[in-house]
């Protein structure tokens, strides 16, 4: 039988749910409750085969080795080479009716794994990049052993980093004092911009958990706030607009920082009231990255280009790997501030603070410099 899709559809990317967490954080019954889910019939659920997850075979109708295809449709198959040669086979069969049509992917990652690679490869791959795109990464967090777990592993730190939405699990194990305040309070230094919550563990629940659209950069009407989250975390207003003289070289930079002690992770939020011209931009981040190295665990942002008025554009990285800079055809809203998020690790928070704020200036004031002499030339 031959099945007929919307061109459209067919042919965007296709959105892929990063699910990561510490060895016991939930992720098997997460990922086995999800497989229940009828809303989940066209998801392929790839599984790291180093994962946790063990499949319920009840569910399981029919397969050939590779795919498991389950009874209410939705399918699953471990890595099995490689991540980028897994999903693009996938793509492929899904193309040539191999297997049944799917249109989203929810990658879960081993408990060990940090998810700055996976990340990379959506950037850096050009198959992966035009053909699927990163809507959320899902971190799972244990509130029974968070502390030990956070002290003992670096990968932890990370995955808590590299998170879009974090999940407190296991709140019901934990003792009768437990806040969840403290515990979000503690995440929040860890990653300023992710959003923290619970989750009911309803079938129904997980699955819109695993199939949220998320941010899509390359889609110009896309909305970034909820991908920014900054709004809901800063310490101050973010919509009252800023009257400076931009004749003097003053600086027009805000920062908000925040450092966890210990594993040296530190979230910084750069907070701008003129636009950047495109070289100013590109010099401050390949200064920031050149710097940072592999200290830069990810950076994300939206930011105001002088030669763009009115059209935003994206800018995005994990582990120093910077990604195509995108547009958006509009602002969200009428805070038109360019705001860039970066997630470091092991680098001291006055030290990173110090350094984008004299980088910043720095390139400000020599590319001002640059203007006046080609306005005199000229």
């Amino acid at each position: 039988m031959t099945v007929q899709h919307d061109i459209t559809a067919a042919t965007k990317r296709i959105p892929v749910t990063l699910v990561t967490g510490f060895l016991g954080s939930g992720k098997t019954t997460l990922i086995n409750k999800a497989l229940h889910a009828p809303e989940m019939s066209k998801v392929v659920v790839v599984i790291n085969e180093y994962g946790e997850v063990g499949l319920d075979h009840q569910l399981v109708a029919s397969s050939d080795d590779q795919v498991l295809v389950l009874e209410n449709g939705c399918l699953c198959c471990t890595v099995r080479s490689d991540l980028v040669g897994t999903l693009n086979g996938l793509y492929h069969d899904r193309a040539s009716g191999r297997i049944p049509w799917f249109d989203r992917v929810v990658i879960e990652s081993s408990g060990l794994a940090e998810p700055g690679p996976i990340l990379q490869a959506f950037l850096s791959e050009p198959t992966l990049d035009g053909l699927f795109r990163v809507a959320s990464v899902v971190t799972l967090v244990d509130a029974v052993n968070w502390k030990d777990t956070y002290e003992r592993h670096d990968e932890a730190a990370r995955q808590v980093a590299f998170a879009d939405k974090i999940i407190i699990t296991k709140k019901d194990l934990v003792a009768q004092h437990f806040r969840k305040e403290d515990l979000t309070r503690q995440l929040r230094k860890v990653n300023a911009t992710a959003d923290i919550s619970s989750i009911a563990w309803e079938t129904t629940n997980i699955a819109e958990l695993l199939s949220q659209e998320g941010f899509d950069p390359f889609n110009p009407d896309s909305d970034p706030r909820p991908w920014l989250q900054m709004q809901d975390h800063l310490g101050h207003d973010h919509h009252h607009d800023h009257d400076h003289d931009h004749d003097h070289d003053h600086d027009h930079d805000h920062e908000e920082h925040f450092h966890l002690h210990g594993k040296g992770v530190d979230s910084f939020v750069l907070l701008r009231d003129i636009p950047f011209s495109r070289e100013e931009l590109q010099f401050l981040l390949d200064t920031i990255t050149q710097n940072l190295g592999p200290g830069l665990l990810r950076v994300k942002g939206l930011v105001n280009i002088r030669e763009e008025p009115g059209r935003p554009a994206v800018i995005q990285g994990a582990q120093h790997l910077l990604h195509t800079m995108t547009w958006l055809d509009h602002w969200p809203d009428g805070d038109q501030r360019s705001r860039i998020v970066f997630i470091t690790q092991g680098v001291v928070g006055t030290e990173l603070r110090e350094m984008v704020e004299t980088i910043a200036r720095i390139s400000e004031r020599t590319f001002k410099a640059r203007e006046r002499g080609r306005t005199l030339s000229s």
